[in-house]
C-alpha cells in the first residue's frame, strides 16, 4: 500500500524536539479524508504554508512524506 495521493495542507506545526525541527501536519485529500503526520525536515517541503497542494506519499494509510508537485 504504498503511493503518492494529491491532498491540501491544512495545517503546519513546527516543532523543536532535541535540536531537529520535525512537523505536525494535517492534509486533508479529495475523498474528504483527513489526516495527521508528524514528519522530519526530509519529508516537509521548505516554507510549506496551510492551503498548497501537495503530493502525499502513503505507505500502509500512513502519510510518510509531502512534495510539492
Amino acid at each position: 500500500m504504498l503511493g503518492e495521493h494529491e491532498a491540501t495542507v491544512v495545517d503546519v506545526i513546527p516543532l523543536g524536539l532535541h535540536g531537529t525541527t520535525y512537523y505536525d501536519v494535517t492534509v486533508a485529500f479529495p475523498d474528504r479524508t483527513v489526516e495527521h503526520a508528524r514528519l522530519g525536515p526530509e519529508g516537509v517541503p521548505s516554507g510549506l504554508q496551510p492551503g498548497e497542494r501537495v503530493l502525499a506519499t502513503r505507505v500502509a494509510n500512513m502519510v510518510i512524506s509531502l512534495r510539492r508537485p
